[in-house]
């Protein structure tokens, strides 16, 4: 049965020699039980005198949790081996007591599994927490909860096969099956969010933007970025509407990000005159409109280019340079309102498309 599949060779040697030095098994067996719990006891003292003393003298306080979570199963662990080594020793083979053994090796696996989920929760609590609280994200918060709830579904997944594999020497492989077919299920019926959650940690890991940001999204959507989470991100647009997007989709999209790597911007403002109109005078205006509008940066300092001979105009490109992205708009409509009161005063003519139309007299 399984007893004979899970005790090591050494183990079995050490069994069959103690019944020559010792004179008898049941000698053996008492020599190995109170042996067993002595070293049981001085694991215990151990952690209790040494480990946690200098676990207590640290800052931290996950150290000491740790070391009182190993503590019991550790003990009981050192004990159930001498108890398994003596009743090899004095009724091998026997079926009774094999069954005795495998119930409490499965409550000694038991008892590890949940030994690793109070470990699991002390370092998510206070190691992985304290991390994650130092990103500018909030995503990895938000991540957090699901990796832990996540490797606990694996701890306790894997206890249980190793308990079912190791001691009762039970068939897995159906199992596995089953675990696969239900997961294949599961998959098709939730491939949304599946692509939305896959989508967060693509969005988590290459950070193109992250809250605070003016992003455009390639459907033109602009906004500033309020919270990127696990399944979707908040955008703040212009018109100060909350706009919820699938992670899935802004993974999948190009996105200008107006904020990053800096938040300096530069504003351009295109304007025509007339044919005829003095370049260079046109020039000088629209430099000191450029110079006078609030928001415009001294360095880099504003310019103006004389862009193309329109069909119709002149065509001329002011460049300037703002601070942060969120007074472009407003340093183009003072730009606009400067330029139409300037040319007006200056007689300088901004003109509209014309069609001659002619039109052939037929007899």
């Amino acid at each position: 049965m399984f007893l004979n599949n899970t005790i090591p060779v050494y183990i079995n040697q050490f069994v069959q020699s103690q019944s020559g030095i010792f004179g008898s098994d049941i000698a053996a067996a008492t020599i190995v039980i109170v042996a067993s719990v002595i070293l049981a006891f001085i694991a215990d003292l151990l952690f209790e005198k040494v480990f946690l003393h200098y676990a207590a003298k640290t800052s931290y306080d996950c150290d000491d949790l740790i070391v009182d979570a190993l503590k019991k199963p550790i003990f009981y662990t050192v004990a159930f081996v001498g108890a398994f080594i003596a009743a090899e020793i004095v009724l091998p083979g026997n079926a009774a007591i094999e069954i005795i053994m495998g119930l409490l090796l499965t409550v000694l696996g038991i008892l590890w599994i949940f030994a690793l989920l109070k470990i699991d929760k002390i370092l998510f609590k206070y190691v992985f927490s304290h991390l994650v609280r130092k990103t500018d994200t909030r995503m990895d918060d938000e991540l957090l909860p699901l990796f832990k709830n996540i490797l606990d579904v694996l701890i306790v997944f894997f206890g249980v096969l190793a308990i079912l594999k190791g001691v009762w020497d039970a068939d897995i492989l159906p199992l596995f099956a089953s675990a696969g077919i239900v997961g294949l299920a599961v998959a098709f019926a939730a491939q949304d969010t599946i692509s939305q959650f896959f989508g967060g940690l693509s969005i988590y890991f290459d950070q193109p933007f992250k809250p605070g940001d003016r992003i455009e999204i390639d459907d033109g959507e602009i906004g500033i970025v309020q919270e990127i989470g696990i399944r979707s991100t908040r955008i703040k647009n212009l018109y100060n509407n909350m706009i919820v997007i699938p992670n899935n989709i802004i993974a999948n999209s190009k996105i200008t990000n107006y904020t990053s790597p800096e938040e300096t911007m530069m504003v351009k403002v295109t304007i025509g005159v007339a044919y005829g109109s003095d370049v260079e005078k046109v020039r000088e205006i629209l430099t000191g409109i450029a110079k006078d509008v609030n928001f415009v940066l001294d360095d880099p300092a504003p310019y103006v280019r004389f862009d193309n001979h329109g069909d119709f105009s002149l065509d001329f490109a002011m460049i300037m340079w703002v601070t942060h992205p969120g007074e472009k708009f407003t340093v183009i409509n003072e730009v606009n309102t400067k330029i139409n009161a300037e040319f007006e005063k200056e007689g300088i003519e901004i003109p509209f498309p014309v069609r001659t139309i002619i039109q052939q007299k037929t007899e």
